[in-house]
């Protein structure tokens, strides 16, 4: 029964980057733009907590729209492995006591994400499609 889902294999892949990406850039847009209103955002400046909304938020875009895919999920997957352990990591070693499932999970996404590459539906894959002159 579950292999007829195999042949959207591709497509689901797009569909993963894209959510995720949109996830992540919700992040970004509640630090930097403060919508949606969030409270216990951290201020911009210049440490961990203040450089995370602008980086979630152009990160996130990237993934969105499937350009430079696969080096704005690696750089994701390792901005969140450090922000686990810097923030979350540092109260608990355990996701489920510590707050930092998502981010857990990000990381890890955004790591697959590197390597299964963006999927049929992004602008990379419309880019490599163009013949060259």
């Amino acid at each position: 029964m579950f292999d007829r889902f195999s042949a959207y294999q591709p497509q689901l892949l797009s569909v993963l980057r894209i959510i995720a990406g949109l996830l992540f850039l919700c992040h970004g847009t509640a630090k930097v733009l403060g919508f949606p209103a969030v409270e216990g955002v951290p201020p911009p400046g210049l440490s961990l907590a203040g450089l995370s909304g602008p980086l979630e938020l152009v990160l996130g875009a990237l993934l969105v729209l499937g350009l430079f895919s696969r080096p704005a999920a690696f750089l994701a997957s390792g901005f969140c492995a450090v922000g686990y352990w810097a923030i979350h990591g540092m109260q608990n070693p355990f996701p489920i006591l510590n707050g930092g499932e998502t981010i857990a999970l990000y990381c890890f996404v955004f790591l697959y994400l590197t390597a299964a590459g963006p999927g049929p539906w992004s602008v990379d894959a419309a880019m490599r499609k163009k013949p060259y002159a």
